[in-house]
C-alpha cells in the first residue's frame, strides 16, 4: 500500500511517501480502505518526536480514518453491527497515513447518511475527545456554562457544536476577531478574543460574576490562574493539551474554598474497552444530531495524502479554522 511516513524528527518536510506491506486485521479488528484521514495535533507532535507511539500501534501518523471495511473478524464485526462494504469513520492508535489502516470494530461508527467520506474523516479524534473529557469528566449538564478555549481548532469547533446541543451556554476564546466571529457562528454565545481582552474578565463580566461551570482548556501553562479565578464554585477545569507549557502555579485554598475540580486526559493511550464505551455514548447520543444536520462539520481545507507537509505546515500555522484531511 502507499503510505505516509515520519523519516526523521523535524519539520513538515520529513513526511514522505513511501510503500509498506499492507496490514492484516488481527482479533477484535477490521480493515478500512482509507479514503480520507484527518490531520491532528497529536499527529505534528509524533512528526517532531514528542509525542511517543504506543506498544503495538503504527509507527505511521494519523489518528482517524473514513472509508470502506474490506476484511476483518467475523465475529467482531456481528457484535459491532458491522459488515464488509459499510462505510466508517474509525478512532484508530496509528496509521492513519495510509490506503489501507486497522481499526478495532468497537471504534468504528458509521458515516451518517448524507456525509462525505472527507467530512466522516473529521469527526472521530474530536468527538471522542470532547465527549470523554466535557461530558463524562466534567459532567457539564443543560443549564451549565462551558468555555472552550481554541474555538477554531478542530476541538474546538466540536466543543462549541456539542456544548450548544447539549443544552449549555458556551464561551469561546480565539486570536482573532474573525476567528471570534466564526465561533459565534458555529453557536458560541459570545466569543472573546484573547490577543484583545482578558479572557478571565470577559467570563465573569459575561456570567454576572458567577464564572464558567466547565473549561476545557488546550493551553495549560499560565493560562491556570487565569482559569481557576472565572470557575465558577464547584467547577471544573479538563486540561487536554499543553502547548502553553507544563508548570503552573495553583492555589489550593483556592481550590479547596470553591470545590473546584482540575483535572485532564490524555486519549490515545486509554485501553480499547474505555474508547468502546465512548463510541456507544456517542452512537446513541450524538450520530442521531449528526445524521440531522444539528452539528456539522467544518473542513477547512483538504490536501491529497502526498501532500501531507503541506497540511501540517498548516496546522501549525494556526490559520485554520476547523478540520485539515487527506484525502486518497
Amino acid at each position: 500500500m502507499q503510505a505516509i511516513e515520519i523519516t526523521s524528527y523535524g519539520a513538515p518536510d520529513v513526511l514522505r511517501p513511501c510503500q509498506r506491506p499492507d496490514p492484516v486485521a488481527g482479533s477484535g479488528e477490521v480493515l478500512i480502505r482509507v479514503r480520507a484521514a484527518g490531520v491532528n495535533r497529536p499527529d505534528v507532535l509524533q512528526r517532531k518526536g514528542h509525542y511517543p507511539v504506543p506498544a503495538g500501534a503504527s509507527d505511521l501518523p494519523g489518528l482517524e480514518v473514513a472509508g470502506e471495511i474490506v476484511a476483518g473478524d467475523a465475529a467482531a464485526m456481528a457484535k459491532a453491527g458491522l459488515k464488509l462494504g459499510d462505510r466508517v469513520c474509525a478512532l484508530v492508535q496509528g496509521g492513519g497515513y495510509a490506503e489501507l489502516c486497522v481499526a478495532a470494530a468497537a471504534l468504528c461508527l458509521p458515516v451518517p447518511d448524507g456525509w462525505s467520506d472527507v467530512e466522516a474523516a473529521g469527526l472521530p479524534e474530536t468527538f471522542f475527545t470532547v465527549w470523554s473529557n466535557v461530558f463524562q469528566r466534567a459532567r457539564l449538564a443543560a443549564g451549565e456554562t462551558l468555555l472552550v478555549q481554541g474555538g477554531t481548532s478542530g476541538i474546538g469547533v466540536t466543543a462549541i457544536q456539542l456544548g450548544k446541543a447539549m443544552g449549555a451556554t458556551v464561551y469561546a476564546t480565539a486570536g482573532s476577531d474573525d476567528k471570534c466571529a466564526a465561533c459565534v457562528k458555529l453557536g458560541a454565545d459570545h466569543a472573546i478574543n484573547y490577543r484583545t481582552h482578558d479572557f478571565a474578565a470577559e467570563v465573569k463580566r459575561l456570567s454576572g460574576g458567577r464564572g464558567a461551570d466547565v473549561i476545557l482548556d488546550m493551553v495549560a501553562g499560565d493560562y491556570l490562574p487565569r482559569e481557576i479565578d472565572c470557575l465558577a464554585d464547584d467547577g471544573r477545569l479538563v486540561i487536554i493539551a499543553v502547548q502553553g507549557g507544563t508548570k503552573a502555579e495553583l492555589d489550593i485554598v483556592t481550590l479547596m474554598r470553591r470545590r473546584l475540580t482540575v483535572t485532564g486526559s490524555t486519549l490515545r493511550p486509554r485501553p480499547v474497552s474505555f474508547k468502546a464505551a465512548v463510541a456507544r455514548e456517542l452512537r446513541e447520543r450524538v450520530w442521531p444530531l449528526l445524521a440531522q444536520r444539528r452539528i456539522t462539520p467544518v473542513v477547512f481545507k483538504t490536501f491529497a495524502a502526498a501532500d501531507a507537509a503541506q497540511a501540517h505546515a498548516l496546522m501549525e500555522s494556526n490559520q485554520h479554522i476547523g478540520k485539515i484531511v487527506l484525502t486518497w
